[in-house]
């Protein structure tokens, strides 16, 4: 509490949900404009965007562009905004003066920093990863590590 604040927590929260929001209505909105020509089976266990854009039957490269860039900067944002706080809570971990308390701060963070760190790592090898390296059993299991197991 001495830390932070309810109106600084109310205020991530806020911006948390605002770009969550704003994120999935721009996938939302794009998914339902495009036009699909090779059925609605989607080879998955949830509509994932890519897997949708390879039923579309139109070409909107640009529009691909767009929610890719839109999608690098919030990533991006989210990142930076991790990396800072997961900075102050070790530098307030670290002035904290018995071991006893830190082990115990330490044991806390430390396993939502490895969720944190597999659910960013798997979701950029699966978007990011060239078409010519992609199966379906490999983007199953792929999905299945970045959406089910943090």
């Amino acid at each position: 509490g001495t830390l932070l604040g309810s109106r600084a927590c109310v205020h991530m929260a806020a911006a948390a949900w605002g770009t969550g929001f704003l994120y999935a209505l721009l996938h939302t909105a794009n998914t339902f404009s495009l036009p699909l020509c090779q059925g609605n089976a989607v080879e998955q266990f949830f509509c994932e965007i890519p897997r949708l854009l390879k039923l579309s039957c139109s070409h909107s490269y640009l529009r691909e562009l767009g929610l890719l860039v839109v999608s690098a900067c919030l990533s991006f944002g989210c990142f930076v905004f991790i990396v800072g706080s997961y900075v102050q809570i070790f530098r307030a971990v670290l002035r904290i003066p018995s071991e006893q308390g830190r082990h115990k701060a330490f044991s806390t963070c430390l396993p939502h920093l490895v969720v944190v760190s597999v659910f960013i790592s798997t979701a950029m090898f699966a978007y990011l990863k060239p078409p010519s390296i992609s199966s379906s059993y490999l983007d199953l299991m792929v999905a299945v590590l970045y959406s089910v197991v943090p």
